[in-house]
């Protein structure tokens, strides 16, 4: 699994079996149908390895619900900060 950082300011999160040819397509703007195409460049600022490919789904479907704070704490390794946002619930307004 593997986050990018695009020239626009977004997050772009995916997976790949070969992370340094998955970069240079997004990076060379292989795919044009792709999100990244018209946001490079791109640089890569996670990426997590994982021996089972449903584990690697399962981490990018949950990162992908985070906020925008979250995933970038998560991209500094500030692990501290991803734990103190995970328990920062926005308030549903009742009580």
């Amino acid at each position: 699994m593997y986050m990018l950082l695009c020239s626009d300011g977004s997050l772009y999160i995916g997976i790949t079996n070969d992370l340094e040819r998955r970069v240079w397509e997004h990076e060379s703007g292989w795919a044009p149908e792709c999100y990244t195409h018209t946001r490079r460049p791109v640089s890569l600022v996670y990426c997590a390895e994982f021996a089972n490919v449903d584990d690697a789904i399962r981490w990018e479907k949950q990162v992908k619900g985070w906020g925008r704070a979250k995933k970038l704490a998560l991209a500094d390794g500030d692990w501290d900060r991803v734990k103190q946002l995970s328990r920062a619930r926005p308030s549903t307004g009742s009580g």
